[in-house]
């Protein structure tokens, strides 16, 4: 009988305990840009700088690997970083963001993949000075996963100005030797 009541009072605990566990994580989508940078450690909370070919468990779930290229800062007050993420066998973009130009601009987030698959995503853009991200649907991972790109361009809503900002998950560093 103590056996069962032990049982018992284990799973009441875990069924109160895991559902606080993940409030007090809080969404993924409302991140601040400048806290997501990538880590040389390991660190469950926060994206892997590298690709990971076969994302492991990491308590809760699988881990989201993120390859982002540098956080750039336009003269117009648009800041943005983009990643390629990847979890288990699912892949998309993803673009953090702080528009402090005053006025709303439209963005344009571009997922490139393997054979010349390409995925878009229009993201309107608030006149607010408030860190948001644009992401593209996930889909199945195709090929080596080196071969994806993404890419934000931010513009006025005009139409007629020139690009604002461009950026890409790439690291800007030269290719070749």
């Amino acid at each position: 009988m103590n056996i069962r009541l032990i049982a018992l009072a284990g799973v009441v605990a875990c069924a109160i305990a895991l559902p606080l566990a993940v409030a007090s994580a809080g969404p993924v989508g409302d991140q601040d840009p400048e806290a997501v940078r990538p880590s040389r450690q390991p660190d469950a909370k926060a994206p892997s700088p590298e690709p990971v070919d076969a994302p492991g468990l990491l308590g809760l779930g699988l881990a989201t690997a993120a390859r982002c290229g540098p956080e750039l800062t336009s003269p117009d007050g648009i800041e943005a970083q983009t990643c390629v993420m990847t979890q288990g066998e699912d892949t998309w973009a993803r673009t953090y963001y702080r528009n402090a130009s005053g006025e709303a601009l439209d963005s344009v987030l571009s997922l490139m993949g393997p054979g010349g698959r390409t995925m878009q995503m229009r993201c309107p853009i608030g006149a607010d000075d408030e860190p948001a991200t644009c992401e593209t649907p996930r889909e199945r991972t195709r090929g080596d996963l080196a071969a994806y790109t993404a890419v934000a361009e931010f513009a006025s809503r005009a139409g007629e100005e020139p690009l604002l900002l461009r950026s890409g998950s790439n690291s800007g560093a030269p290719a070749g030797g």
